[in-house]
């Protein structure tokens, strides 16, 4: 399977599961959902975030969600997580092993079983493999060129 660019997966407010960007429309932008397939507009007012900018609140600093759900992976194992359903103590003591340093302040459970949900649709129609920082600069470079030779 190929690996997960989190840059391209997104989460759309008011709306179930994650979505992959598809392409720019004139009106928005084109995704599909990744659990049905299905394709929608995404209009200007839609609040949307890529999985690559969501980062959690520690005692440290902010940890990008991507070290949490490789973190949850390692532990799990690649096996399914709790279910967001399961009883808030279980998840909080769930997320202090995962991350410990965590930030019982700022980091809800209410965000835990978000990631929770996100985590079981990326081990069911993703990857938990995930493009490295290296690998998505370089697909960018080689987009790039095959624009300019395209365009040339």
């Amino acid at each position: 399977m190929e690996k997960t660019d989190l840059k391209k997966i997104l989460s759309v407010s008011g709306e179930h599961g994650l979505f992959a960007y598809v392409a720019q429309g004139r009106g928005g932008i084109i995704a599909e959902s990744l659990e049905t397939h299905q394709r929608q507009m995404l209009g200007a007012s839609a609040k949307v975030s890529s999985l690559a900018d969501i980062s959690i609140y520690t005692d440290e600093s902010d940890l990008p969600l991507r070290e949490v759900l490789v973190a949850m992976a390692e532990k799990l194992g690649q096996g399914p997580a709790m279910s967001p359903k399961s009883d808030p103590k279980a998840i909080k003591a769930f997320f202090a092993e995962v991350v410990p340093s965590y930030d019982e302040n700022r980091f809800y459970v209410s965000h835990m079983k978000k990631i929770l949900d996100w985590y079981e649709v990326l081990r069911k129609y993703a990857s938990l493999e995930f493009v490295e920082e290296e690998e998505e600069e370089a697909a960018d470079g080689e987009d790039a060129e095959k624009k300019e030779e395209a365009a040339g």
